[in-house]
C-alpha cells in the first residue's frame, strides 16, 4: 500500500512541476520548507493518505435500564458564628 502511496505522489509530483507557466501568473522560484509545509495541508486533502479512518467507538453504555438510582446525600450548612466581643479590663493604679 504504501509503495504505491510513493509512486502516486511522486506521480503528481511529476505532473506538477512539468506544467508550463501561464503568462502573467507568479514564477515560483524557490520552494522554502516553510511554502512546502503550508501547501502539504492542500495535498494530502486533494490525494487522501494512505491510512485508515478511525473506527467508531458507540455509545456508552451509561445506567442500565430499571435500575434505581439514589439521591445524594445532603448535610447541613455549617455556619460560622459572630465572634463575642471581648470584655475590657480595667485600668486601675
Amino acid at each position: 500500500m504504501s509503495e504505491k502511496y510513493q509512486i502516486f505522489v511522486y506521480g503528481g509530483y511529476l505532473q506538477h512541476t512539468s506544467v508550463r507557466v501561464v503568462p502573467g501568473s507568479m514564477v515560483i522560484d524557490k520552494l522554502t520548507p516553510g511554502r512546502v509545509a503550508q501547501a502539504m495541508g492542500i495535498i494530502l486533502e486533494s490525494i487522501g493518505t494512505p491510512a485508515r479512518s478511525p473506527k467508531p467507538r458507540g455509545k456508552s453504555p451509561g445506567w442500565k435500564l430499571g435500575q434505581l438510582r439514589q439521591r445524594r446525600i445532603r448535610y447541613p450548612i455549617v455556619k460560622k458564628t459572630t465572634p463575642k466581643p471581648r470584655k475590657q479590663k480595667d485600668k486601675s493604679a
